[in-house]
């Protein structure tokens, strides 16, 4: 059973702009946090944007060019992104954990996630 939907990538030139979108399942939307991240080839897992009660936190890398929004009646993150480099590539994905899990550690770290959805591939070219 899927429980998180992204979509929305596609390839861009270095300095456009792409918006993500992902799909949460009703039972976990909301429920603790919910977060944004990517994984680059050969890379780790980097956390991008976190959401929780207290509102949504940023990486370093993406301030002031990412932004997250939602659409609390569909159940839908969006992740709006701007000023795009080519070390932005990397395929994204959205994360959330349930109402039985709590959400304890680090918003920005993957091991915080129960749920994940498949990713959705951004290339951004030079």
């Amino acid at each position: 059973q899927v429980q998180l939907v992204e979509s929305g990538g596609g390839s861009v030139q270095s300095g456009g702009s792409l918006r993500l979108s992902c799909l949460v399942a009703r039972y976990i939307y909301n429920s603790h946090c919910m977060a944004w991240f990517r994984q680059a080839p050969g890379k780790e897992r980097e956390g991008v944007a976190a959401i929780d009660s207290r509102g949504t936190r940023y990486a370093d890398s993406v301030k002031g060019r990412f932004s997250n929004s939602q659409d609390n009646a569909k159940f839908t993150l969006f992740l709006e992104m701007n000023s795009l480099k080519p070390e932005d590539t990397a395929m994204y994905y959205c994360a959330a954990n349930g109402p039985a899990d709590g959400c304890s550690g680090s918003l920005l770290q993957p091991q915080t996630y129960a749920y994940w959805g498949r990713g959705t591939q951004v290339t951004v070219s030079a």
